[in-house]
């Protein structure tokens, strides 16, 4: 949480200001239920209050002449109008003696007569007049008014209310796509420069998921949680303290229920943390499976394991459908029993303060207000709970994050780098061990020196550590043992990008990018010009194809060019590895995908290619190093032959022997 909250630092003014808007919601949402309650017991409930006659200048209604207020001075007023109802007509009594006030409100002896009625209080008779409807409005203008300015505030509070949510939500929002963007953009860059080895061991799908979902899944933290977690905390605390401050005991009642809720809270906590973590762990599953099956599809298809595959993504479906079922059970038994102990302290409130109100110790206004507030007063220990299972899967999901940005690359540049614009091209193993795995050595103890503009070949038997070399030259690996020099200098001193920049790589195995035939040639670099493209496009034979595409070098590619042949592929890596005008040149098995009419285009392409640029080549069929300046069998891991191919045919070795057997395939 605390490395979370660090993501806040550049927008503390955004939060700091969504949290002060919070607190004016909140304010505003506690102040509405207390307007409504003043209005009943000030203005709509206060028919029962007595009027004194006051003199004119401090009259609140003039009735029929007579100067009326319901604030008078106690002691000096003499005479009083008090509003009686019984069976729903008002009648006004006028008396002298103020004790009979109370009195006159819990009087139930009254006797109708025509328009008048009789009421007995203490032995004494006293008689009030039926009030028509403008006598009624006359004499309570005052409470009409107060009504109404009371609706206003009410109005005025509410869109209060409204524009600072609107405000909140918009704030938040912004800032958690401003975090999440700067987070996507943290992992992504990080995983740039994360090495061969940690490609090979993490699938693609769950790499999708940490930069994709669980990222999203922390933009809800920001924009929603944290602050909801805070609104609901403050709004417990303000219910509260308000409802404390009205009536102390009415608020016992009220939390009569709170010890249930808070052992529900606690098991909803557990439950919801333990459903969020399988739902992740699912979805992370299903993704990782998709990406994997997807990019295979062809093969699929080939073998017709689609029947098998499909019942291993049905089976990986139901465990996350299972999982987010029991999510939603866990939120479908919680949010009901949260209400119905919400409904059992209303049904509380109302029968007690109902009980107090009839006794007048409590009035209605304050009855309304408890009212609404219970009501109010579960929603945030609900949200309080829930927000706590979805702060447990952005927690799982930060974990996720951070533990990719917690990878360290092993391949790093060091204090002093080297950034040569253009290398030589002169390369060197001396006593070189290396292993992808511990003590399992895949070269053991390699020498060679490769001079500037010599070509050079490798090859033998699969496993022999052919391709490995090509993967040391770029430092994608770094070696155990020996060094590794180019002009003289250890590969280590160099800056990653200036050595790779330096050295184009021509696989068998081509990768097309989504985009058109130039992107994925120049791959979006804005030094390349649209001629320099053309211009290697041309210079491997690749503009022939091009140009009869629709949109030639404009021409939409699909995902890993499925439209395309292998050799046209193979045509479109040589032009971008041409325009990049490399110093060194390798080229691992760059033929093997290629028909023999394909091979005979860029055969002198290749030629031309390849002069002035040292070239490494490894490939199986000897035929296309036949003239190479030298050529290397390796067996094992180690360099068992060297020489030229008369040379190496002369000794009548492992070279001889793999030449006279694919000498004899073709014969056949």
């Amino acid at each position: 949480m605390r490395r979370l909250l660090a993501y806040l630092k550049p927008h503390k003014l955004a939060a700091g200001f969504s949290l002060v808007i919070v607190l004016v919601l909140i304010a505003l949402e506690l102040y509405r239920p207390l307007i409504i309650g003043d209005a009943i017991d000030t203005y709509i409930n206060a028919y029962y209050k007595p009027y004194g006659v006051v003199k004119k200048a401090d009259s609140e209604v003039n009735y029929h002449g007579v100067p009326l207020a319901k604030k008078f001075d106690k002691d000096e007023t003499k005479e009083f109008y008090q509003v009686y109802l019984w069976k729903n007509t008002y009648y006004l009594f006028r008396y002298e003696d103020a004790s009979i006030s109370k009195k006159l409100n819990h009087a139930d002896n009254a006797k109708v007569n025509g328009k008048a009625v009789t009421v007995t209080i203490d032995g004494k008779a006293y008689t009030g007049q039926q009030m028509s409807k403008k006598d009624i409005r006359m004499l309570r203008i005052h409470d009409l008014n107060g009504v109404k300015e009371a609706s206003l505030l009410y109005l005025i509070v509410l869109v209060a209310y409204l524009v600072c949510d609107a405000v909140s939500i918009w704030v938040l929002q912004k800032m958690g796509q401003d975090i999440v963007y700067e987070m996507r953009n943290e992992v992504y860059s990080h995983v740039l420069t994360l090495d061969t080895k940690f490609f090979n061991q993490e699938p693609v799908g769950k790499l999708v998921t940490r930069v994709t979902n669980d990222t999203e899944a922390i933009n809800e933290l920001f924009s929603t949680v944290l602050v909801k977690l805070f609104r609901n905390v403050v709004k417990i605390i303000g219910f509260a303290v308000v409802m404390l401050s009205i009536n102390v005991k009415m608020t016992g009642l009220a939390f009569m229920m709170l010890p249930i809720v808070g052992g529900l809270t606690f098991f909803f906590r557990y439950m919801s943390r333990k459903a969020y973590r399988m739902v992740r762990a699912a979805l992370t599953d299903l993704n990782t499976f998709l990406s994997e099956n997807l990019s295979g599809m062809r093969l699929i298809q080939i073998f017709t394991r689609e029947k098998e595959k499909y019942e291993e993504f049905n089976g990986k479906n139901k465990t996350l459908f299972k999982a987010y079922f029991r999510e939603q059970m866990t939120f479908a038994i919680f949010r009901p029993s949260i209400y119905a102990l919400s409904v059992v302290a209303l049904i509380i409130i109302m029968g007690f303060g109902g009980k107090y109100t009839l006794e007048g110790s409590l009035t209605v206004g304050t009855l309304y207000i408890f009212i609404n507030y219970i009501r109010r007063f579960f929603e945030p220990i609900q949200e309080l709970a829930e927000q706590f299972g979805t702060l447990q899967s952005s927690l799982a999901s930060a974990e996720k994050i951070f533990t990719i940005l917690d990878e360290k690359p092993t391949i790093v540049n060091g204090a002093d780098t080297l950034m040569p614009e253009r290398l030589k091209g002169e390369i060197t193993f001396e006593n070189v061990w290396f292993a992808y795995e511990d003590d399992e050595y895949v070269l053991k103890d390699i020498n060679f020196t490769i001079k500037p503009g010599e070509r050079v070949a490798f090859v033998g038997a699969t496993g022999a550590g052919k391709s490995s070399i090509l993967n040391l030259i770029g430092r994608y690996y770094d070696i155990q043992e020996g060094a590794i020099k180019i002009d003289g200098k250890d590969i280590k001193e160099y800056s990653t990008n200036a050595l790779r920049g330096n050295i184009g790589q021509v696989q068998q195995d081509v990768f097309i990018f989504t985009g058109d035939i130039k992107s994925n040639i120049t791959l979006n670099n804005p030094e390349i010009t649209r001629e320099q493209m053309m211009d290697a496009a041309k210079y491997v034979n690749a503009d022939g194809f091009i140009r009869k595409l629709p949109q030639g070098y404009d021409e939409p590619v699909s995902e890993r060019g499925a439209t395309f042949s292998a050799g046209q592929r193979q045509l479109l890596s040589f032009a971008r590895t041409l325009a990049y005008n490399p110093s060194i040149l390798v080229l691992d098995e760059a033929t093997a995908n290629i028909d023999t009419e394909t091979e005979s285009l860029i055969t002198e392409a290749l030629q031309r290619l390849m002069e002035g640029r040292t070239t490494i080549m490894v490939a199986h069929r000897l035929s296309t190093i036949q003239h190479a300046d030298k050529i290397m069998v390796m067996d094992k891991g180690k360099i068992m032959e060297s020489g030229t191919h008369q040379e190496l045919l002369a000794k009548k070795g492992i070279y001889y022997k793999l030449y006279e057997l694919q000498l004899a395939s073709v014969e056949e």
